[in-house]
């Protein structure tokens, strides 16, 4: 748990420097770039990561990395003081932390949406435009296929679930059966 209070202070501040000067949607594009190649290259990242390896010749695989690719100076910094304050091992954490973030001040939220057989792209764009209308925000759907769920569709935006699953319709009939109310 403090490991994502960590994570999130870091993207909460990286974005507030994003609304500064304006580049928001650039470092979130930088970091999840960034992001990807550290968790894609394990031997990368044990190379900067690892303690049993020293500090210093760490942080110059680090700065050599972020020779190589093309990011911003704020990126480059948010990095290194990352590395400075022993927190690159959340790097990971902090670039979905800052994904929400980012996305949040652009109006676009994330949501999930889990069905028990392949919804085609329509039935997916019509349940994202109501799903839009309902929030005010625009929406952008992860869509997972979970056979378990009998059938419906189980839609998460942040906190907010709306179950339409058969298996849980299942089990609410279930429980009002064993407590005696007539279903």
């Amino acid at each position: 748990m403090k490991n994502l209070k960590i994570a999130r202070r870091y993207a909460k501040a990286l974005l507030i420097i994003g609304k500064e000067d304006d580049k928001a949607e650039t470092y979130k594009e930088e970091l999840d770039r960034f992001s990807d190649l550290i968790t894609s290259e394990k031997e990368l990242e044990q190379a900067i990561t690892n303690p049993l390896y020293d500090a210093g010749g760490r942080k110059k695989v680090l700065q050599a990395v972020i020779d190589k690719v093309n990011i911003s100076k704020v990126m480059a910094s948010f990095l290194l003081l990352l590395f400075d304050k022993g927190r690159f091992g959340f790097l990971s954490d902090i670039n979905e932390f800052y994904k929400k973030l980012a996305d949040e001040l652009k109006g676009v939220v994330r949501a999930s949406l889990v069905s028990a057989t392949e919804l085609s792209s329509e039935t997916v764009e019509k349940i994202r435009t109501t799903l839009s209308k309902k929030t005010g925000k625009d929406i952008i759907l992860e869509v997972e296929q979970d056979p378990s769920l009998i059938g419906g569709i189980v839609s998460r935006i942040g906190d907010l679930v709306l179950d339409g699953s058969i298996k849980t319709q299942l089990l609410n009939m279930r429980e009002s059966l064993k407590r005696g109310e007539s279903v």
